[in-house]
């Protein structure tokens, strides 16, 4: 993973935002004991000072105060998004700040941490207890994956709508929860020789404005069909439509004049547990935050889960892609767990178990923990089931176990389709499944052959943080 940090200049106190984006896993199918290697992927912009980071808002009020100022290839606009009302005020003298882009980091395990809090927790615990927090909100939380959106099928009115429209009309899922407007995510862009040079994140309380590249959701079984044909100078994904003069305009109408398109079918989660699961697709193209939201309400009918079709869905760097999924434990709702979290509790980015699901000349899903984010149980268990199973793979008291043998990691099985199981089983005794076919690894450039391996692990999310060096008049 890359990182990018955009140079400030600062008069007084320290005005930090931190845009975070999820970095997709490129996977590369592997034996269970080859060691993990790292490849380069997406990019985190950060804005830092004296390695603290601060609200998107914040950093806007402060250069509408004269107090500080963007300096390097930042969109102009970038702040007309912000919902903060913010006053003018005398301007002090301005320092010059150096800022310094974070290195590349390996697979390594790291203490929890969030963008507000330096406080961590045990790793090692199980995730039932943090489910009850969530509780009282999923009972509404099922409607936030399919039933907001209507018109799926309808074709999308490139350039008549107005930015602050959200297309709930034509299959996108709004997603008030996340404060975007009901966008998934969005992307403030700057492209120059169509390339897209520099990509600030969106935060709630943002808009949909001129510059932005607008992501949302789609109803279950489908996904969203737009993203530009430029994507980021260093590996980052950009999704969505695009906020031109303002009006939204499609961005990819050679795959589909149509916001959302169905997967390639085969794949469903069922629930028969007493509580609510919540499992959060990657918004990839795209931010690349887990906010895709799939809730699998208790005692339910199987839920189809998404699965892209590699020959035709996103490539990265013209390798095949797939979908990755956030697996939170029972009773999160999809609006606390179908988003960025803080590290206090095994949800979101911290949810303990992954999902991997894709098409390349034929279907394959990954169960792996999400290492070395979390080392946190799932507080149920988890197997795979289907017709014509290459192998077997199952999570069962906090082990993954195929027919090779047990670890820590993962497993992966092929075949033409799969039922997934959650629950509190002994093997004979599941509540909750998933049906699915044929995968290759996500991500991956080479041909996969037969056989259960772990997907390559997730690296966390990290914040770049560099000094910015004030002047002695600038210090309290």
């Amino acid at each position: 993973m890359k990182f990018n940090t955009v140079a400030l200049t600062l008069a007084t106190a320290g005005m930090v935002s931190a845009q975070h984006h999820h970095q997709h896993r490129h996977h590369h199918k592997r034996s269970p004991d080859t060691e993990v290697v790292t490849v380069p992927g997406p990019t985190v912009t950060t804005f830092v000072l004296d390695g603290k980071v601060i609200t998107f808002e914040e950093a806007c009020e402060g250069v509408a105060k004269g107090t500080l100022k963007f300096s390097g290839n930042v969109p102009a606009n970038v702040c007309q998004s912000s919902s903060s009302t913010v006053s003018s005020s005398t301007t002090s003298p301005t320092p010059t700040a150096s800022v310094q882009a974070a290195a590349e980091f390996i697979e390594v395990a790291v203490n929890k941490h969030s963008s507000s809090s330096s406080s961590s927790s045990s790793s090692t615990k199980t995730s039932s207890s943090y489910a009850a927090a969530s509780s009282s909100s999923s009972a509404s939380s099922s409607s936030s994956s399919s039933s907001s959106a209507t018109g799926v099928d309808k074709e999308f009115p490139d350039g008549e709508l107005d930015c602050d429209t959200f297309p709930s009309e034509y299959g996108a899922v709004a997603l008030d929860y996340l404060g975007l407007g009901g966008w998934s995510g969005i992307q403030y862009v700057t492209i120059v020789d169509e390339i897209v040079d520099t990509i600030v994140t969106g935060v709630t309380g943002d808009s949909c404005i001129s510059g932005a590249m607008c992501s949302y959701a789609c109803p279950a079984g489908y996904q969203k069909s737009q993203w530009p044909s430029a994507q980021g100078s260093t590996g980052q994904s950009v999704g969505g439509i695009e906020c031109k003069n303002g009006k939204l305009h499609l961005t990819n109408k050679s795959l589909s004049k149509k916001l959302c398109i169905e997967g390639v079918g085969g794949v469903h989660v069922q629930n028969t547990m007493s509580e609510e699961v919540a499992v959060c697709r990657t918004d990839y193209p795209g931010t690349e935050s887990e906010t895709i939201p799939l809730a699998v309400a208790a005692n339910s009918e199987l839920h189809p889960l998404t699965c892209p079709n590699g020959a035709t869905y996103y490539k990265w760097e013209n390798q095949t892609t797939s979908a990755q999924y956030y697996v939170n434990p029972k009773g999160v709702s999809t609006e606390t767990g179908c988003q960025w979290g803080n590290g206090s509790a095994p949800i979101g980015n911290w949810a303990p178990i992954n999902l991997g699901v894709g098409y390349n000349d034929g279907k394959w899903l990954s169960l792996f923990q999400n290492s070395p984010t979390t080392t946190t149980k799932l507080d149920f268990n988890v197997k795979i089931s289907g017709d014509n199973l290459s192998g077997s793979c199952k999570y069962e008291d906090g082990t993954f176990y195929s027919e090779s043998g047990s670890n820590d990691s993962g497993c992966t099985v092929s075949a033409l389709a799969f039922v997934f199981w959650l629950g509190l089983f002994a093997d004979h005794h599941l509540l909750s499944r998933l049906r699915f076919s044929p995968v290759p690894p996500p991500m991956s450039s080479t041909k996969v052959v037969e056989g259960p391996t772990p997907f390559r692990r997730r690296r966390p999310i990290r914040f770049a943080s560099a000094d910015l060096n004030r002047t002695p008049s600038a210090r309290k």
